[in-house]
């Protein structure tokens, strides 16, 4: 949206349309016409065949007045600016261990699977802290790093869009994914790191017990928080295999060990949260959020966008636009 203009004053030139009318009304500036009317060697005077033509005529000088005046205002420079927030110190560095199990296809927290609400409320979070790293460690009977913490929202978006139910085998690797998501923030500037453990079940593959990865999380300065998401008893799941391609469709047993999460939680010296719809997770993230915030110098910056080549185009566009209906339709010859 244009909000401003870098020259203004090249709008003064307008000024030589009404100038123009007020001339020749005035007789001071006519147009060079040399008549010839036919009726005197007894043949037809000129006639329009329709009322089409005559707004042909009138809508081919609007369209060159339109023309002149997308000209002149691609002189006056027409601007928007950008103000951007630019920080130039650290914030804290959040990593989602997101679990991808099968499990989480399960439709009972909203219009969607818990992983996809899951998603949805960690899109929010991350437009609010604009501040804040952020990263994606995917757990399955594996776990792998997705994202490691970036301030690039666009890259951190994608890649959590991305994720898939069941791409990293039909376990939960919990221990393994909080131990993954520790070593990717060890070597961070961060002054506060976090893990935000997000999962619907426990931990049942992967070497590394939870309690241990907890624990070294502690080691190295980094809070664990855990999130049980779902509810417990029998619920509607329906997923496609990523590997296989087979559709998978029923009612699941929800259940998860609380117990376990919180000791996770209490380890990793942070703090236990469940949810059974869409406002909990909210309100889940929100608490994480204010716990491990962290003041933050930054600055404005102000970018201008310059919209003078839409001016031109428009410009462009008119004045062929009245050229096709002079030549063409009415057959001028200027």
């Amino acid at each position: 949206m244009i909000t401003g203009f870098e020259y203004p004053s090249a709008f003064l030139l307008l000024l030589i349309i009404p100038l123009l009318f007020l001339l020749r009304y005035m007789g001071l500036l006519k147009q060079l016409y040399f008549p010839l009317t036919i009726a005197d060697w007894h043949g037809r005077r000129f006639r329009w065949k329709s009322s089409s033509f005559r707004v042909a005529v009138i809508l081919s000088r609007l369209l060159w007045m339109i023309s002149y005046a997308a000209a002149v205002c691609a002189l006056a420079g027409p601007v928007s600016v950008i103000r951007e927030k630019v920080y130039i110190s650290r914030g804290t560095d959040i990593m989602f261990v997101i679990d991808t199990s099968p499990s989480m296809a399960a439709c009972d927290i909203g219009d969607g699977t818990r992983l996809d609400i899951a998603k949805r409320v960690i899109c929010m979070l991350a437009e609010q802290e604009e501040g804040v790293a952020l990263g994606i460690t995917a757990v399955g009977s594996e776990a792998a790093v997705i994202v490691p913490p970036t301030l690039d929202r666009h890259s951190f978006f994608e890649r959590l869009d991305s994720l898939v139910i069941g791409e990293l085998g039909d376990g939960s690797a919990l221990g393994t994914g909080l131990s993954t998501a520790v070593y990717h923030l060890v070597g961070t500037a961060a002054p506060k790191k976090c893990i935000i453990l997000i999962t619907d079940g426990e931990n049942n593959a992967g070497a590394i017990h939870p309690n241990t990865a907890a624990s070294l999380a502690v080691e190295n300065n980094v809070s664990v928080y855990t999130l049980g998401i779902g509810t417990i008893g029998s619920v509607p799941i329906e997923y496609v295999d990523p590997r296989t391609g087979k559709v998978f469709s029923g009612y699941l047993e929800s259940q998860f060990d609380e117990k376990a999460l919180r000791r996770i939680a209490d380890i990793g010296q942070g703090g236990y949260y469940s949810a059974v719809d869409m406002a909990e997770l909210q309100a889940a993230f929100s608490s994480i959020a204010a716990q491990e915030v962290v003041a933050q110098a930054f600055y404005y910056r102000n970018t201008p966008v310059r919209y003078y080549d839409i001016a031109l185009f428009v410009s462009g566009c008119a004045i062929a636009m009245a050229w096709i209906l002079r030549r063409l339709y009415l057959k001028e010859l200027v």
